[in-house]
């Protein structure tokens, strides 16, 4: 199966994922959070970076569960803005 590439506003939505949760973490360590939310702490580190900027809806809702995030708060800060 071959994968569509990601257009350059998917890896920015992705990136800015990534700096909302890192942020959210704050000085929590990966592992902590990542084993809270069931999930490696390779994949957090991913997703943090920008390196999987697409991840799955339930991987977001446990990171956003174990660090008390909300959805929808998520989804409207992750939302790309026109210029």
């Amino acid at each position: 199966m071959v994968r569509t590439p990601l257009t350059p506003e998917e890896r920015e939505r992705g990136e800015r994922l990534g700096r909302l949760l890192r942020e959210a973490r704050g000085d929590r360590s990966m592992t902590e959070v990542a084993a809270r939310a069931g999930i490696s702490a390779e994949t957090l580190r991913k997703i943090e970076t920008g390196r999987a900027p697409t991840p799955a809806f339930f991987t977001v809702a446990a990171l956003a569960g174990a660090l008390g995030l909300s959805m929808d708060e998520l989804a409207r800060l992750c939302v790309l803005v026109p210029v």
